[in-house]
């Protein structure tokens, strides 16, 4: 539980019930993210403390509400954490994710770094049998990686650029390669990650995209990262008409510096990609169907009093996704 920003305690607190359209689900695994620590710093003015994190979560249902039909006990399910009012303007058009009351387990709600956690039934889709358990907690993130590439006019052979192998980054390359990349770099800091990223994706790995030596550019430029210097370095390698799209999650008052002659003249086109959008139930497809590899993607567990380890290695950037459980008595 963090009880105020910065400060995390681990406690004994009442197993949740469900409401009439909830689910109680025993969580099986609990993925840590970059929105954890933004939750963690008190970052998001939308979180009230105190509050159980935990958005990336599967595990069993054991218990339902009177109104559930989709849903029975025992089923093991990964539940998209994000809840849509369906009343404002932009829940009306389709476009969820920009909720003006947008509500989230882990995030406004108590999550699921837990024993237990209550979450909307119809939010859960059930996952099949024998898919191994831990991966379950996959499909939150990749189903934003989803909706980040559905921003994109992806084309067959295009050239791409990544910047990040991290998580994200990583799982952005496997789409898109999946998708048909004529050509995928990408870049990171930390050269423990070329090796992965090289295995799972990309075709170059470099520091930096100077040692690319792609003075043309890319097609499309994708920043994973949130990084200001990686942002402002990826805005300078587009290709004349291409396409720049901002992934990774910038720091609230971070202010990047970029020509906006260049971007008349040469026509670049910026997107944005926020959460999740009809993606979640695409990406256990995905994951089914064996496009990402999650047995690489997947390299620590820590068990609940370990959570302030688990945060301290994502920080580190020593992994990749990093996992809380309450069923589990030591870390890997």
């Amino acid at each position: 539980m963090i009880e105020a920003p910065g400060k995390v305690a681990v406690k004994q607190i009442e197993d949740p019930t469900p409401g009439p359209l909830d689910a109680v689900i025993q969580v099986e695994a609990c993925g840590i993210c970059g929105t954890d620590i933004h939750v963690l710093e008190g970052e998001l003015e939308s979180t009230s403390f105190p509050i159980v994190p935990g958005h990336e979560f599967c595990g069993e249902v054991v218990g339902v509400g009177s109104e559930v039909r989709n849903l029975h006990p025992g089923q093991f399910v990964a539940v998209d954490p994000n809840m849509f009012c369906g009343r404002c303007r932009f829940c009306r058009i389709g476009r969820g994710n920009l909720c003006e009351n947008y509500d989230a387990t882990g995030v406004t709600r108590d999550g699921a770094c837990a024993e237990y956690v209550r979450a909307p039934a119809a939010n859960a889709v059930n996952l099949p049998d024998g898919f191994p358990r831990p991966w379950g907690a996959m499909v939150e993130p990749l189903s934003c990686a989803v909706h980040g590439i559905d921003q994109l006019d992806l084309r067959v052979a295009s050239s791409y650029l990544i910047y990040g192998a991290g998580t994200m980054g990583l799982l952005l390359a496997q789409l898109i390669r999946h998708a048909g990349a004529g050509r995928l770099d990408m870049l990171d800091r930390n050269p423990a990650r070329f090796d992965l990223a090289r295995r799972l994706a990309a075709d170059r790995v470099a520091a930096a995209a100077d040692e690319l030596d792609r003075p043309q550019g890319w097609d499309v430029v994708i920043d994973a990262t949130g990084s200001v210097p990686a942002i402002e370095d990826g805005m300078r390698r587009v290709i004349r008409g291409g396409t720049f799209l901002m992934f990774g999650v910038a720091a609230i008052d971070a202010v990047a510096t970029f020509s906006p002659f260049r971007i008349y003249k040469d026509e670049i086109n910026i997107i944005g990609s926020m959460a999740v959008l009809n993606s979640f139930e695409r990406a256990l497809t995905l994951l089914v169907k064996g496009v990402i590899d999650c047995e690489a993607m997947i390299t620590h567990r820590f068990p609940l009093d370990g959570y302030l380890a688990a945060i301290d290695t994502f920080r580190l950037g020593s992994g990749l996704k990093i996992q809380v459980t309450a069923r589990m008595n030591g870390g890997l």
